[in-house]
């Protein structure tokens, strides 16, 4: 085969090192972005952080300065002169054999005061110093167990039943696994199953338990015993208990042979029960969303602005960027060259990204400004491709833009995905968002009757009387997705 050259042309879309980089600025979240930028100035000498009053401290440092010999070698004159003075005026409380270089500590007696050896300023106290470690389930029944009396084989087989405890309060595996996992091939099922049943009286109540039953059963063991219907309670939930999951109140009066206003007390005395005592111990620390832009309303009209505290402010170093020599190829001069190019780059990606960011995020508040007058009832359908056509981008670039990245309005903080929904058409030729469809149903469920809860069809008809054409299982949906129980398991008594 005979090799030959051919020469062609064409045109080929390639992305730059720079576009690469902007791109992938675009679709990093807050944190993810501190945390590239922090690289970035760790990599590259040529960035700095530009820093608010920057100049002026430059300036009245330099000012300081010239008089820092005299002020220091003054003020030092007139603390050991004043020294005496203070000693001799309190002599009539202080003891006359009091050195002159001693702490009032050494003498007199003063209350510890908590964290010592941490300086704290009174104007300016870090929260962060008086946060406790976290506490969990595991520390807390660890601690009770510790004030128990137990032997040396019930404390192994303790210690072995609370490592088996998950976070929510309940057992995460059957006795017989926790036996056979037991070094001591001596120790006997009902060995285990009794030091189970002690650590079911530790706080919090309802712990150690093996299913919802037993840990209700527990909880109310453990109330006092002059508590009203108490034993029709315990019976209901012993012998009882799918009676009470599927809420049939009719077989559970016919059953137990009590009236309504006895039920009624029933389910409130059960309902105040926690069917995870696990969450009232552990104690996980909260998360904190970072919003990339602030949505006010002044004058009547609504106004984005970006945080500035999501992206730091940076600028090129001019001393090191004084030291380039623009005839000078040396090792040095190159790499403060590329270094000097890379830092460019990076701040003109950075500045791309946060007017990127506030356009979008403009354009999502006029879209959805009836949302921020009225509430979700209001909020209108819309898509990534009526902002694409808006701001005349394509929509992998609103969709980078949009996700993991917030907004913080008068109703909360929210990610920007939230204002994208479908919509449903209406009787008038119209659309209805789904996040306005799901407002609705909720709206409707919380001011239903307990004893007749709205069902599925009757929630759709009452859409459908609205104007809102939805189907039974578009409801459905909408309702599990809310996190919404079924008709018959809402059923009250009044």
């Amino acid at each position: 085969m005979k090799q030959t050259l051919q020469l062609r042309l064409g045109q080929y879309l390639t992305m730059t090192p720079q576009l690469q980089q902007a791109i992938k600025l675009l679709q990093l979240s807050t944190l993810d972005l501190k945390q590239e930028i922090q690289d970035a100035l760790d990599s590259n000498l040529m960035l700095e952080v530009e820093e608010e009053g920057s100049a002026s401290r430059e300036t009245s440092s330099k000012a300081d300065s010239q008089d820092g010999d005299a002020l220091q070698n003054r003020s030092q004159n007139e603390n050991d002169a004043n020294n005496e003075q203070e000693i001799n005026a309190g002599s009539d409380s202080m003891p006359e054999d009091l050195p002159v270089d001693s702490a009032w500590d050494d003498v007199y007696d003063s209350l510890a005061t908590p964290q010592s050896g941490v300086q704290r300023d009174s104007s300016d106290t870090e929260f962060l110093l008086h946060k406790d470690l976290t506490k969990t389930l595991h520390d807390h029944l660890m601690w009770q167990m510790n004030l128990s009396l137990f032997s040396e084989t019930d404390l192994t087989i303790a210690t072995a039943i609370i490592d088996a405890i998950r976070e929510d309060g309940y057992l995460a595996c059957d006795l017989d696994e926790i036996h056979d996992g037991l070094d001591d091939a001596e120790v006997e099922l009902s060995e285990v199953e009794a030091v189970l049943h002690r650590i079911q009286t530790f706080d919090p109540p309802g712990v150690a338990a093996r299913n919802p039953r037993e840990c209700l059963l527990l909880q109310l063991q453990q109330l006092p015993e002059e508590m009203p219907l108490l034993d029709v309670a315990i019976r209901l939930v012993d012998e009882y208990f799918d009676l009470l999951a599927r809420q049939d109140q009719s077989k559970i009066k016919r059953v137990l042979k009590i009236s309504d206003e006895e039920v009624a007390q029933i389910n409130q005395l059960i309902r105040s029960l926690n069917p995870h005592p696990g969450s009232l111990v552990t104690e996980s620390p909260s998360p904190y969303v970072v919003p990339d832009v602030f949505v006010f309303k002044k004058n009547g009209t609504w106004h984005v602005e970006l945080n500035p505290d999501s992206t730091p402010r940076l600028r090129v170093n001019a001393d090191y960027a004084s030291l380039i020599k623009r005839a000078d190829h040396s090792e040095d001069n190159t790499c403060l060259k590329s270094h000097l190019q890379e830092a460019r780059w990076f701040i003109k990606s950075l500045l791309s990204r946060n007017d990127t960011l506030l356009r979008v995020a403009t354009k999502i508040v006029e879209f959805q400004r009836p949302f921020f007058d009225y509430g979700e009832e209001a909020m209108k359908p819309l898509v990534l491709r009526d902002v694409a056509e808006e701001l005349e981008m394509h929509e992998s670039t609103i969709s980078r833009v949009t996700t993991q990245k917030y907004m913080h309005t008068p109703r909360g903080t929210l990610e920007f995905k939230y204002f994208f929904s479908s919509h449903v058409s209406t009787a008038g030729g119209g659309e209805c968002s789904a996040t306005a469809i799901r407002a609705l149903i909720k709206k409707l469920v919380a001011a239903e009757m307990p004893n007749k809860p709205l069902s599925d069809n009757k929630i759709a008809s009452i859409l459908s009387d609205q104007g809102i054409k939805v189907a039974r299982r578009t409801v459905a949906k909408y309702r599990e997705s809310m996190a919404i129980p079924p008709s018959n398991e809402r059923k009250r008594l009044v």
